[in-house]
């Protein structure tokens, strides 16, 4: 730029304008009322009575989140019935299809569950336990009044989670163990006992043979309940592929031993039933009905807890709310500018 421009010129001369302009202005200054002019009438005393509320109710709610309890002493009631064990086959022929209900086909697990089950809801005074076998056998549920557990431990078993076989003898003497309750024996009698069999099969595994477990039965007294499930001759059985989806079936011919069953019933004391369709089966389930003496059980509640948090939860909200109000209320006569 040349310094003979007129433009840079003038903006030089109005430099020291701007200056003088500056400094002749006033400097800003803000004006502080006399602290009276700041009161004003208060119509009603300041109270700590919102304070008061509201620590009191927030006491209360600190309280009510710890949950307090009122225990109310044990009870005990006296009833009776039986103890007995429902001893299940899950070898693999039991997969074999030759129940109906319904127009549908199922196997033979499938048909004997509900039937189970409805014979577990009839008999609400019994301890009642629940024993698996196959070529092995387990305890699935002990001794128990809680029957809605109890179902739901029946829903869980499934065929295929063990050695395949049928091992009678064994299931017959892991029952028996379940039964052992050194209270209700009289000598080498156990009282209001008895046990339910339900096999398809003959048995060909295990460490104990069934006229071995039936001698113990017979000397304990303890009557065994035995159930033939499926039908005479062959029935159809699933194939299935390597990811478990069904494909086929093939014929497989029952293999029941009826004469084992028979032999076991006849011997403790009960009876056999033959249940080739599912009316079958109710029937046979609705006829277990045992002559033994019935034996007292003390059904305990040991402790019974009441929850106290509601009484302490409702003032307590309240008070906060109250001292809320009250700190805010027109009445007080707070007025803000």
């Amino acid at each position: 730029m040349s310094v003979k421009d007129p433009w840079w010129l003038l903006l030089v001369a109005l430099v020291p304008l701007m200056i003088w302009l500056r400094y002749r202005r006033g400097t800003s200054a803000m004006i502080i009322p006399h602290s009276s002019a700041w009161w004003r009438p208060v119509l009603v005393p300041s109270s700590r009575l919102p304070a008061i509320c509201m620590n009191v109710g927030l006491v209360l709610l600190a309280v009510a989140m710890a949950r307090p309890q009122r225990i109310v002493p044990q009870t005990e009631t006296l009833h009776e019935g039986y103890d007995l064990v429902l001893a299940i086959d899950l070898s693999g022929s039991m997969l074999a299809e030759d129940y109906e209900k319904g127009g549908e086909h199922l196997n033979r697990l499938q048909a004997i569950k509900p039937v189970i089950k409805a014979f577990i809801s009839q008999r609400p005074n019994d301890r009642i336990g629940l024993v698996v076998f196959a070529g092995r056998a387990y305890t699935m549920a002990p001794l128990t009044f809680d029957h809605v557990w109890l179902s739901q431990q029946l829903e869980k078993i499934r065929i295929g989670a063990m050695e395949d076989g049928t091992a009678l003898g064994d299931a017959l003497g892991v029952a028996l163990t379940r039964l052992e309750q050194p209270q209700h024996e009289i000598g080498t009698k156990r009282l209001g006992a008895f046990i339910v069999l339900l096999t398809d099969g003959v048995s060909n595994k295990g460490l104990m043979k069934p006229d071995q477990a039936t001698k113990i039965a017979v000397e304990r007294g303890i009557p065994v309940y035995t159930i033939g499930a499926g039908k005479d001759g062959s029935a159809p059985y699933p194939i299935f592929d390597s990811f478990g989806k069904k494909v086929g079936y093939r014929r497989i011919i029952a293999d029941l031993d009826e004469r084992a069953l028979k032999t076991i019933a006849a011997a403790t004391g009960a009876s056999y039933y033959r249940a080739d369709n599912t009316q079958t089966i109710q029937k046979a389930f609705n006829q277990i009905v045992t002559k033994t003496q019935k034996i007292k059980f003390a059904a305990k509640a040991n402790f019974r807890a009441i929850d106290l948090f509601g009484w302490l939860l409702a003032p307590g909200l309240g008070l906060v709310m109250l001292g809320a109000m009250l700190s805010r209320a027109p009445w007080r006569g707070e007025e803000t500018t």
